[in-house]
């Protein structure tokens, strides 16, 4: 308990020792890889029904964030998102027809990325 020394010469020589105090590196990384965060644009009819609404969709990574996807979009399309909103969809079993077994159909994560009014992506 040195907090309630009673030794006040104790502590300070311990201190001038000469060992430099530890800190923490609280810094956040500046360089992500943005490349690989957007892995491709969704094309299904109601993306398409939405694309009317400024709304694009696409499949993003299992650990991408809304800020990471913004990110992207930003640098990738030189337009800013109003808002992000992620969708995780989770793998389902199904019985396939074909095989006479159970299937398990892959999950994936998917982006939905909302525009101001004027601003568009080129998918194609």
């Amino acid at each position: 308990m040195a907090l309630f020394s009673r030794n006040k010469g104790a502590e300070e020589t311990k201190k001038d020792s000469g060992t430099p105090a530890v800190q923490k590196n609280t810094a956040q990384p500046t360089d992500r890889n943005l490349s690989s965060v957007l892995k491709k644009p969704r094309v299904t009819e109601k993306v398409v029904g939405k694309s009317e609404q400024n709304v694009y969709t696409f499949e993003v990574r299992r650990d991408a964030t809304k800020h990471d996807v913004r990110d992207a979009v930003k640098e990738f399309f030189g337009v800013t998102p109003v808002k992000v909103n992620i969708v995780n969809k989770s793998p389902r079993p199904y019985k396939s027809r074909r095989l006479g077994r159970t299937v398990t159909e892959k999950g994936l994560k998917k982006a939905y990325v909302y525009l101001k009014e004027g601003d568009s992506v080129n998918l194609v």
